[in-house]
């Protein structure tokens, strides 16, 4: 009896070491995985999310006028220089039509300067060049008599005088209509006919800028692509230089993506990042960036704690596929991972 109560003790001493020594294994087993964990747990890659781009033209004109049909829709796919748009515009038609008539009137007044004074003004002239030539010998004849008369003592110096002026008259009446017949003959001035062919200047000009308005009644594509979205309906009024549709140019696809400015050191520009597309069963390609910038302050990370944080920037960055991927579309969710 006494050797039982003996034994019991170190029964029960047995059995705590075997638990002690138990726990003791799961304990240290605890700490060599946390210990193996610490060593092996990599830090999970930091996820930038962004979105497939692509190069989008605004179709606009100078013309200011309606709508009268639209050739592309929505979705349609265009070459470069296909019709796009029709836009009439009566203003400028009838603004036409007033500026044809202005060239054309200087046009004339142009030819009316080089063409000189007409055949019977000159004719005119002429005969009075013959008057004023006849009147001159008829007074130098009277007034040669009168002097030789007077030299004979005949006739009084009066009468020679007056014989005088009239040969001085005559020969003053036969300047002036030798210089009408040659005004008549000259034309206008040199100036006169500069400032008619300036005027002719001023009228083309006229023509031509509103030639070059209607010339945007019918608007072409610039390059082939999609038609994004079209802005007024048929029959609408337009502005100028009001948007009439947008074309996205889908050989110039590109990724964008807002990142800290901590990154950019994994995203150079010009340097080559991987790129996954989960909508295109997670393809992943190559992309090299082509643009990085400052999205300015209103996109500043704001540190939280006043001591051992700063603020930090947000870029925006571009980057081009390498490979052309014909099913990515705009508006496509790009993922990039900081490894």
């Amino acid at each position: 009896m006494s050797t039982e109560k003996n034994n019991a003790p170190s029964q029960e001493q047995r059995e705590n070491k075997a638990l002690l020594f138990g726990m003791g294994v799961i304990i240290v087993a605890c700490i060599v995985f946390a210990i193996c964990g610490f060593w092996l747990l990599k830090k999970p890659a930091d996820i930038v999310q962004g979105q497939a781009e692509a190069t989008s033209i605004r179709i606009s004109g100078k013309l200011p006028g309606r709508v009268v049909k639209l050739y592309a829709r929505e979705g349609d796919m265009v070459k470069a220089g296909d019709t796009l748009v029709h836009i009439h515009s009566s203003i400028a038609e009838a603004k036409l039509m007033q500026a044809e008539g202005m060239q054309n009137v200087a046009s004339s007044q142009n030819r009316l300067v080089d063409a000189g004074a007409r055949k019977q003004t000159i004719q005119a002239a002429a005969d009075m060049v013959r008057q004023a030539e006849a009147a001159v010998t008829i007074t130098k004849k009277t007034y040669d008599r009168l002097e030789r008369l007077y030299s004979e003592g005949v006739m009084s110096e009066q009468k020679r005088d007056e014989a005088k002026a009239a040969y001085d008259a005559a020969v003053a009446a036969l300047g002036a209509a030798q210089s009408q017949l040659s005004l008549a003959k000259s034309g206008a001035r040199s100036e006169e006919k500069e400032a008619a062919a300036q005027m002719v200047n001023v009228a083309r000009g006229g023509v031509d800028e509103v030639n070059a308005l209607l010339e945007d009644q019918y608007l072409l594509a610039p390059c082939d692509g999609q038609i994004d979205a079209v802005f007024p309906h048929e029959s609408e009024l337009v502005m100028m230089g009001a948007p009439i549709m947008s074309l996205l140019r889908l050989d110039d696809k590109y990724v964008t993506f807002n990142v800290r400015e901590d990154l950019l050191s994994r995203m150079p520009l010009g340097g080559e990042i991987e790129v996954m597309i989960p909508a295109l069963d997670k393809k992943t390609v190559k992309a090299r960036i082509f643009y990085s910038r400052d999205m300015g302050s209103y996109a500043t990370w704001q540190a939280t704690k006043s001591v051992g944080q700063w603020d930090s920037k947000t870029f925006e960055i571009k980057a081009r596929p390498d490979e052309a991927i014909p099913e990515l579309r705009p508006g496509m969710t790009v993922i990039y991972f900081d490894k």
